[in-house]
């Protein structure tokens, strides 16, 4: 690593890895279920039938490539609990703080994509003999996969900022700790 810079290929994949999470989560708003009342004549029952499940895939896809990248920036700096010591100062100060910002997003991110792709994958088959006038299929609400995209975007920011701090905390000396070549203290005896 160069002075407090960081892997450049760190970079690269935990922003690779959350751009393709979020074009995931993208994905999904845009393909999710949409269901149509369909009444059946011979038996007078009304059930629901469903478009394509592809959503619920994308919902997992955009949660698996997020949390690889979150797991990776995660394991390269040891969860900031491992490992050498970070230097006192601001550097420490702001790993800390987008240390817990970006486990927050993405801890929001994560919750979005998963109930998003749990909700798109539970259907109502089979309503049965409803005599209801406002009968409605149940359905994702719009916007779910649109609030994971922005916390996954907020959460890769978060983590590259995390992960320049972390670097730069960790690379620098501290100041109790500098190499001294002269004694401070003469210790030579009385003539």
């Amino acid at each position: 690593m160069g002075e407090g810079k960081g892997s450049t290929l760190v970079h690269l994949l935990v922003v690779v890895l959350s751009l393709v999470a979020f074009g995931f989560a993208i994905a999904a708003e845009r393909r999710r279920s949409v269901g149509v009342v369909v009444k059946d004549d011979i038996s007078n029952a009304t059930y629901c039938v469903y478009n394509s499940d592809v959503a619920t895939g994308y919902g997992v896809g955009a949660f698996l490539f997020l949390l690889s990248g979150e797991s990776l920036l995660m394991g390269v700096t040891k969860c900031m609990c491992f490992g050498r010591p970070l230097a006192p100062g601001s550097e420490r100060a702001w790993s800390i703080i987008y240390f817990v910002s970006s486990w927050l997003t993405f801890l929001v991110a994560e919750a979005c994509l998963i109930a998003g792709a749990t909700r798109n994958a539970y259907h109502t088959k089979y309503r049965g003999m409803i005599y209801a006038q406002n009968f409605s299929c149940e359905t994702l609400r719009k916007g779910v996969f649109i609030a994971a995209a922005v916390f996954v975007v907020a959460t890769m920011v978060l983590n590259v900022y995390y992960y320049m701090y972390f670097t730069k905390a960790t690379t620098t000396m501290p100041a109790h700790k500098a190499n001294r070549t002269n004694p401070t203290v003469g210790m030579t005896g009385y003539a």
